[in-house]
């Protein structure tokens, strides 16, 4: 130990750290069981319709509206807005590129110079549009490529990725809502 520092344990000190540590368990518990039980319910609405409904895009989403509900990327409005320009532009990127029935990258273990432009692209005009609406949510860019890549191409997967954002979208606020402690309000003229 060094001159002046603390030592660990039942002190002033100790109780800060100690209650800073029960208080990241919490929350960390928190985002377990929420983000468990709303994956699950995802992938099992997927399985009813015979569609994937659980892919990467989504663990991010839920990831920002369930532990940042305050943050601008979690709002409701640039996530609905991010995801739905993602969409268009991805969509439009495959027909520009002509990949429209094209393997995915995943099946074909390997991608073509069209497929690396499209993905590109659609990232870069997804991040563009994303700017120019205000609408700043980072795992827009996913869903772009995900579509552009034909993991999540026209048809069962692609259906099957909307349905899973729909229901992330519609359910993960509700549930952040109901189980984030209220924040103290500020007085007039604080902050």
């Amino acid at each position: 130990m060094t001159p002046g520092e603390t030592p660990p344990g039942p002190g002033p000190a100790g109780t800060a750290r100690d209650g800073v540590l029960r208080t990241r368990l919490k929350g960390g518990l928190r985002l377990l069981a929420l983000s468990a039980l709303l994956l699950a319910g995802v992938g099992a609405v997927g399985r009813l319709v015979g569609w994937i409904a659980l892919t990467t895009t989504l663990g991010p989403t839920a990831y920002l509206l369930l532990a940042h509900p305050h943050s601008v990327s979690a709002r409701l409005r640039s996530a609905v807005i991010g995801h739905a320009l993602a969409v268009v532009v991805g969509l439009a990127c495959l027909a520009l590129f002509g990949l429209w029935s094209h393997p995915s990258t995943a099946a074909e273990q390997h991608d073509t110079g069209a497929q690396i432009g499209a993905q590109a692209l659609s990232v870069g005009l997804t991040l563009f549009l994303l700017h120019v609406c205000e609408a700043h949510h980072p795992p827009a860019a996913a869903t772009t490529l995900l579509i552009t890549s034909g993991i999540s191409r026209p048809g069962p997967p692609l259906y099957g990725m909307l349905t899973g954002l729909v229901l992330i979208l519609a359910i993960a606020p509700l549930m952040s809502v109901a189980t984030t402690p209220k924040q103290p309000e500020q007085a007039e003229g604080d902050g």
